[in-house]
């Protein structure tokens, strides 16, 4: 059993238990995970990229993050679908679209890239 699996089993026993399923629908949890990435960016916001180094440390901003992972577990579960599965098909799509030979050192995307 995967970490992810074992947080979603976690979430679902957690939710369960407070009757919150009526709550986590996709819909629901789409929005609450744009709320939570809307915290972390508040946190950062108008800081110079110093200030943020200097921050990297803190609880507020690992709350954040955390709350950002919990949401999108729980979605996952929610949606049925295997969420370390799915990272590395991405990761293996994108190692394919962001060859290192042509997009080491640059920001371009990948239908950019000659």
């Amino acid at each position: 059993m995967s970490s992810f699996e074992q947080v979603a089993e976690q979430l679902r026993r957690f939710s369960q238990d407070r009757d919150w399923n009526q709550f986590h629908t996709a819909k629901n949890l789409i929005l609450a995970l744009v709320g939570e990435v809307g915290e972390l960016a508040g946190e950062v916001q108008w800081l110079t990229e110093e200030e943020v180094s200097q921050r990297l440390g803190e609880k507020a901003l690992a709350d954040e993050i955390a709350d950002i992972a919990l949401y999108l577990i729980r979605l996952s579960d929610v949606l049925g679908i295997d969420l370390s599965k799915a990272i590395d098909q991405k990761l293996s799509e994108n190692s394919e679209k962001y060859p290192i030979d042509k997009s080491r050192g640059n920001a371009l995307k990948y239908n950019k890239l000659n």
